[in-house]
């Protein structure tokens, strides 16, 4: 094999497939990528057997077709740490050599043909998405997914898809995001899949496509993976077996205590009442009174702290109390200048509403 690769575009495809293959696994070969050259085109690919990327790569110029199997990371810092504009990559019998103006590497990989299968995308599309709008999506809903849980269906994001609408769900037990987006293309009602759960891993690789605002992204469900294809990266990913929990029920309905709050000023005002918190103490408490929201935070060994927000409100006084950070992770992703806060009893879920597309559901901790 022998191509000459437009650093820059190599650099930025290593950056992805790097985030898939594994630094720590059993089987070497799969911290390594393939890279398979033909005669007008290369293809780079990686995997940890649950999730691959097949990517094309731009600006090449192919001088000799062939293969090479390479440790990822070693390849990438390569790459990264690069001056030149364009760098030679040349392999045989298992190793590959890079080669700049005043540089010159060898890397020691595995003999070809010895790489698994990742899938590429062929067919016709189920659903497709405009990509800047599946990205703003799945921003408004992947932070609350569960890191590590023993239920491992709430690892990942659920996909829903109502008519021409696409749903994304995601919850941690203590908290819940649903995002919903327009679909470009819907299936037919007959052929509409039932709801399907996506790893939390997959969906942060689709926010890291890079692409213009007019991609947009295809996707096939074929057996128990999905396919999804976006410009020249196909991403390949077993979906999350197991039952999402029924996240309708979990989303309160008929509270009487209703605010409208502008985004910028509660997100400071909810960074300032937590400066104060502890590791015991980590709650902070809104206190809505007539015409005032009081955000305070406390911890008996470091002091009080106190932000106070004027507001329209004739209602009846509440206390609750939130985890700040919780707060904080989603005052971040609202797009809209102002959300309602609706509020029930002070051991009742509060819920968060930009537009009629988004909403958060926030479960209340005892400050004791």
């Amino acid at each position: 094999m022998k191509v000459n690769f437009n650093r820059a575009a190599l650099a930025e495809a290593l950056g992805l497939l790097t985030s898939v293959a594994p630094s720590r696994t059993p089987k070497p070969i799969l911290r390594c990528v393939q890279i398979t050259a033909e005669e007008k085109e290369v293809r780079i690919c990686a995997t940890d057997l649950e999730v691959g990327i097949n990517y094309l790569v731009s600006e090449v110029q192919v001088e000799k077709a062939g293969e090479v199997i390479v440790p990822a990371d070693r390849l990438a810092a390569i790459v990264r740490e690069g001056v030149d504009e364009v760098l030679l990559l040349e392999a045989a019998k298992g190793a590959c050599e890079i080669k700049g103006a005043d540089s010159h590497f060898t890397i020691y990989g595995h003999e070809p043909g010895q790489y698994p299968v990742v899938p590429g995308f062929e067919g016709a599309a189920d659903i497709k998405i405009a990509l800047g709008t599946l990205q703003a999506g799945i921003e408004q809903c992947l932070f609350a997914t569960a890191r590590e849980s023993s239920r491992y269906a709430i690892n990942g994001v659920l996909w829903e898809i109502k008519d021409k609408k696409l749903l994304l769900v995601a919850t941690d037990g203590r908290r819940l995001a649903r995002c919903r987006v327009n679909l470009a293309s819907a299936p037919a009602k007959d052929k509409a899949p039932a709801n399907i759960i996506v790893p939390a891993k997959t969906m942060g690789l689709l926010d890291k496509i890079g692409g213009g605002e007019k991609d947009s992204v295809a996707v096939k469900l074929v057996d128990n993976q999905i396919l999804i294809s976006c410009a020249d990266v196909v991403i390949s990913s077993n979906l999350v077996e197991g039952n999402f929990p029924k996240y309708e029920d979990i989303i309160p309905t008929g509270y009487d205590k209703k605010l409208t709050l502008p985004t910028e000023a509660a997100l400071s005002a909810v960074r300032r009442a937590a400066l104060l918190t502890s590791e015991e103490s980590r709650g902070i408490k809104l206190a809505v009174e007539k015409d005032k929201l009081v955000f305070s935070g406390r911890a008996p060994e470091t002091g009080d702290a106190q932000v106070d927000m004027p507001i329209r409100y004739k209602g009846e006084p509440i206390e609750i109390g939130f985890n700040p950070q919780f707060l904080i992770d989603v005052l971040r992703v609202i797009k809209t200048p102002e959300f309602e806060l609706e509020l029930g009893q002070a051991d009742r879920p509060g819920l968060i509403k930009s537009g009629t597309n988004f909403l958060y559901v926030l479960m209340p901790i005892n400050l004791g």
